[in-house]
């Protein structure tokens, strides 16, 4: 098939590889490249690095509402558009240039988790399970009906990065799966159920002591590594990247051993942290050199 693919970030990768494996990707859409980095030189996203790589035609408009723009994307003749952590939205006449339209590949179950961070929302919230849906586009938010779904479990100890990579994993082989047995049923998604998973502000980081253990040990591993949930320690923002949860039950906030740290109800154990301006590492080895006061807020 002849594909248009639209991606941006890591999660999207691997989904281009495997489409450039058994298609002809025509064009290849991403956001523009960003300042990144301590000179803020353009840096172009993981998704044009890989595609330029495989000598890959790619296009970066800031915007498809621009009729200039729309009409060159209808003038690659594609079959079909692969979206996946895009980031710009589609116009109805984007959606419907492509022959069998456009495909979105979306890291939940659908209806829930509609929106920008479905995976942190996943954790966060102590879903059991997540997936990879196949959706047809719609105009409206993640709202079209869906082609093909699989489940995975969540681990108990599971981060947003590591599922992170099982999801785009997941969706690269199902997105393959689907093209491969086109035309698919489309089945409307539940009006019950529907829930939305808001982009992640940094005001969300800061760990609060005052609440249950197993909702500051799901608030680690969903921000783990970005933002990262942190806590201050003698003036100094440390960010906690993974964690268990622990036996002990104490004031909220006060260093039961090691790293262990009680909470409003029982308590949750360290054990990855990252000190500004150092590399993540085990507890044991921050604790080397810092010095945790009894209690923290």
């Amino acid at each position: 098939m002849k594909i248009i693919f639209m991606g941006t970030p890591d999660f999207s990768v691997p989904v281009l590889e495997a489409l450039a494996q058994q298609h002809e990707i025509v064009a290849v859409y991403c956001q523009p490249p960003r300042p990144a980095g301590r000179g803020k030189a353009d840096r172009a996203s993981p998704v044009q690095a890989r595609a330029e790589a495989l000598g890959l035609p790619v296009r970066h408009p800031i915007s498809l509402r621009d009729p200039a723009a729309q009409a060159e994307f209808a003038g690659f003749g594609a079959d079909i558009a692969v979206v996946v952590a895009y980031g710009l939205i589609l116009p109805q006449v984007v959606l419907d240039a492509p022959r069998l339209g456009c495909l979105n590949i979306h890291a939940s179950l659908l209806p829930r988790w509609r929106g920008a961070a479905p995976i942190h929302r996943a954790i966060m919230a102590g879903d059991a399970d997540t997936g990879i849906c196949i959706m047809q586009m719609e105009a409206g938010l993640d709202t079209g009906p869906v082609l093909l779904r699989q489940s995975t479990p969540i681990a108990q100890a599971e981060t947003t990065a590591e599922l992170h990579d099982r999801l785009s994993a997941l969706g690269a082989a199902l997105i393959c799966t689907a093209l491969a047995a086109l035309p698919l049923p489309a089945v409307a998604q539940s009006e019950q159920g529907v829930t939305y998973a808001a982009k992640i502000d940094k005001s969300e980081a800061r760990i609060d002591w005052s609440r249950p253990a197993i909702e500051v040990d799901r608030q680690i591993r969903g921000l783990s590594p970005f933002p990262g949930a942190w806590c201050e320690v003698a003036s100094e923002r440390v960010k906690l990247l993974r964690s268990v949860l622990s036996d002990g039950q104490a004031e909220a906030g006060q260093v039961l051993s090691g790293f262990t740290i009680a909470c409003g109800e029982g308590a949750v154990q360290i054990t990855l942290a990252q000190r500004e301006g150092k590399r993540p590492m085990a507890a044991a080895e921050v604790l080397k050199g810092l010095r945790l006061p009894p209690r923290l807020i």
